[in-house]
């Protein structure tokens, strides 16, 4: 029990022990519940909700009310037990801490204003869910649940979002990267 304690309280996992432990994750979730992981569409269903409470009418339409509903779903569920392993990975770690995106590289590219940083993070935080809608489904629920099922679309996607990646830090970083 005590090695289990201690390694909850690192703060870097080995990678093979997470890879092992998310394949433990994805299959549990598939024989607990009959869903796939994956949370991209849980923000569709939060902005649903939303949106319902706010302005009905606009919101009563095909899309909340049969495709994505304004409605708490497994993938809401598992947005929020995201969050709070997170959390409770960072407290028990005790790396816990507020930060403003004070990340020294993205002050060089970015400049020094807080606000342009938040704002540049949420914009590609848009782009990305947006990118995820069109491709139908984000990282978690095509690259992991679909390479759990061996798709070859995941693993296309996968070579696809690492090539992509290092075309964008090579655009973003140069080669101070």
């Amino acid at each position: 029990m005590n090695w289990i304690k201690t390694q909850f309280q690192k703060e870097l996992w080995s990678p093979y022990a997470a890879g092992v432990l998310l394949g433990i994750v994805g299959v549990l979730a598939v024989w607990i519940s009959d869903n796939l992981l994956g949370a991209s569409g849980a923000f569709e269903n939060l902005a649903g909700i939303i949106g319902k409470a706010i302005a009905p009418a606009q919101f009563n339409i095909m899309y909340f009310n049969f495709i994505m509903p304004a409605a708490i779903t497994w993938g809401v569920i598992l947005l929020i037990g995201i969050f709070l392993g997170g959390l409770l990975g960072a407290l028990t770690s005790r790396t816990w801490k507020l930060s403003l995106n004070s990340d020294p590289q993205w002050r060089r590219i970015f400049g020094p204003q807080v606000w342009k940083r938040w704002v540049i993070a949420f914009l590609g935080a848009i782009v990305l869910q947006y990118g995820a809608g069109i491709a139908g489904g984000c990282t978690s629920g095509l690259a992991i649940s679909g390479g759990m099922l061996l798709a070859p679309a995941a693993f296309l996607f996968i070579a696809g979002m690492f090539a992509s990646g290092i075309l964008t830090t090579l655009l973003v970083y140069r080669k101070n990267y």
